[in-house]
C-alpha cells in the first residue's frame, strides 16, 4: 500500500550486502513506478532507471537535455515503490565537480541505492551510438572523487562508468577502469563491451563490482544472466527492455485498432484489470475507506 516501508538507508545496506555475497543481481529497467512494482513482483534483485528510457518518457533523444530535477524527481517516484535497491543513470553528473557533488546529495535525498557517472564529454549521447567523446583521465577522476566526497551515507553506491572502449579500445577500458578505482569509485561500468572476454578482461583487472549492460539493438551481444556470471560479473541490467516491449505492444495495439475497429483480439495480450488492482494493492486502501474496494473481478473474463 501506497509506498516501501523499507528506509533508503536499509535499502543501500541491504544492496551492499548483496553485491558482496557474490551472486550476480538482475536489474530490469523501470520506465514507470508501476513497472517497478511489477519487477518486484516477478522476483528481481533490483530496480535500474536508464537515463535513455528518463529522456524518451519527455519524448526527447538521449543527448543530455533532462535535468537533475527531473531525473531525481522520477527516480523519487520510482524508487519509493518497493523494498529493492534502485540505481539511476546521472549522465555526466550535470555539470563540474561541484555540481556532480550536488547530484550525489540530491539523488541520496531521492532514496536512490545508487548511481552512475560516466566519463564522456558534454553533451553526452547514447553509449552505444558512434562518434562519443571521453574526457581525459583527470577529468574523469575528478568527476569521481567529488562524487564520493558528497555521499554522506558510505553505502551509496558510487558507480563509475567508462565509455572509452568505443574510442580507444579494450586496453583503454582495462586502463580507465583501474584508475577510477583508485579515485574511488564502488563499481565499473564498462561500457558497450564486444565479447565476454572483453568483459572478462574487466574483472582480471579490478576487484570492485562490475555491471553489464544488456541493452538490446546496441554494440554488443546479449549474453544469458549465467553466461555473465561466469565471467564474474556482479550486476546485468536491462535498461530500455521493458519500454522497448511495452512501446511495441502499443503500436501494435494502435495498429489493430486501425485494422479491425476495436482491440478484441488482442483482449488475450493485455494486462487484466484485475492482475492491475493485484499489483496496486488496491484492497489494502480499505484500511481507509471500506467502500474502497468492496468488488469482486473475474480474471477470466474481459475488463
Amino acid at each position: 500500500m501506497l509506498y516501501s516501508a523499507v528506509t533508503p538507508t536499509q535499502k543501500r545496506a541491504d544492496f551492499r550486502a548483496a553485491l558482496a555475497s557474490g551472486r550476480l543481481l538482475r536489474f530490469p529497467g523501470a520506465f514507470n513506478p508501476l513497472s517497478a512494482r511489477l519487477i518486484a513482483a516477478k522476483g528481481f534483485e533490483g530496480v535500474y532507471i536508464s537515463g535513455a528510457v528518463l529522456s524518451a518518457d519527455l519524448g526527447l533523444p538521449d543527448i543530455g537535455l533532462t535535468t537533475l530535477t527531473e531525473v531525481a524527481g522520477r527516480s523519487q517516484q520510482i524508487s519509493r515503490m518497493t523494498d529493492l535497491p534502485t540505481i539511476v543513470d546521472a549522465d555526466t553528473g550535470f555539470g563540474e565537480p561541484m555540481n556532480v557533488a550536488r547530484t550525489i546529495q540530491t539523488l541520496e535525498d531521492a532514496g536512490l541505492a545508487g548511481m552512475h557517472i560516466e566519463d564522456q564529454v558534454n553533451p553526452k549521447r547514447c553509449g552505444h551510438l558512434d562518434g562519443k567523446q571521453v574526457v581525459d583521465d583527470a577529468t574523469a577522476a575528478k568527476r569521481i572523487r567529488a562524487a564520493v566526497d558528497a555521499r554522506r551515507d558510505p553505502n551509496f553506491l558510487v558507480m563509475a562508468r567508462t565509455d572509452i572502449r568505443a574510442v580507444d579500445g579494450l586496453a583503454a577500458a582495462v586502463d580507465r577502469a583501474k584508475k577510477l578505482v583508485d579515485a574511488g569509485a564502488d563499481a565499473i561500468f564498462p561500457e558497450a563491451m564486444a565479447s565476454l572476454a572483453e568483459f572478462a578482461a574487466i574483472r582480471a583487472a579490478v576487484d570492485v563490482p562490475i555491471l553489464a549492460n544488456m541493452t538490446e539493438f546496441g554494440k554488443g551481444e546479449l549474453f544469458t544472466v549465467k553466461q555473465l556470471a561466469d565471467v564474474g560479473m556482479n550486476i546485468v541490467i536491462f535498461p530500455v527492455s521493458l519500454l522497448r516491449l511495452a512501446m511495441g505492444a502499443a503500436e501494435r495495439g494502435l495498429d489493430t485498432i486501425e485494422a479491425e475497429g476495436s482491440l478484441t483480439s488482442l483482449l488475450p495480450q493485455m494486462q487484466h484489470r484485475a492482475e492491475l488492482y493485484e499489483l496496486l494493492d488496491y484492497p489494502a486502501y480499505n484500511h481507509f475507506d471500506s467502500g474502497v474496494f468492496n468488488f469482486t473481478l473475474n480474471p477470466n473474463l474481459p475488463s
